[in-house]
């Protein structure tokens, strides 16, 4: 399941990082809260190590078939960082997470692009790439309240019609939510 991409640097990911490292630190989540982080541990897992925060991963555990290895977890925070969109059906995820509180971050539905496939790595490709109204619903839907939202752009320097959209047209959708004890 890990993928090339981290491997390499890639202005993409480093501004990508930049902003969630930022909304996270904009959420002032107590640095000894521990963190678990779905997925694989990335060099986003090391950057927030070095900033002094304890986390832990799930690795390469596929979340789709086996969602209650979270359970396994005792932790205050999860980090569902460009994550869930892989997943076929992440209901059942989020409704088993731990602690009681969220950070994600997924890709937003482009109209102008149809939704990211990975010729070489079946693993990095996007089941879903969502609508800021569809993310939410799922998220309330699960047993979270929504505290805050931002969306991103992501740009690149290049030329031509989807680079001019990706430079007007956010990208990515971040969302920090707290577990909701009123579940409709």
């Amino acid at each position: 399941m890990t993928t090339e991409a981290y491997n390499k640097p890639n202005k993409v990911l480093f501004r990508r990082y930049s902003k969630t490292l930022e909304f996270i630190k904009n959420r002032n989540l107590d640095k000894k809260l521990s963190i678990l982080d779905l997925g694989i541990e990335n060099p986003f897992t090391e950057l927030l190590k070095k900033e002094g925060y304890k986390i832990y991963n799930t690795g390469e555990t596929d979340l789709d078939l086996a969602p209650e290895i979270v359970k396994g977890f005792n932790t205050n925070v999860t980090l569902a960082l460009e994550i869930l969109e892989h997943l076929v059906s992440p209901f059942p995820l989020l409704k088993c997470l731990p602690g009681d509180k969220l950070v994600a971050t997924v890709p937003l539905k482009l109209w102008f692009s149809s939704a990211y496939k990975n010729p070489v790595d079946k693993w990095d490709c996007h089941y879903h790439e969502f609508e800021d109204w569809q993310f939410d619903w799922l998220l309330e839907k699960s047993g979270w309240k929504i505290i805050h939202t931002e969306k991103w752009k992501s740009p690149v320097n290049s030329f031509g019609i989807r680079p001019f959209f990706r430079k007007i047209t956010p990208r990515y959708y971040a969302v920090y939510a707290e577990k909701n004890l009123k579940v409709f």
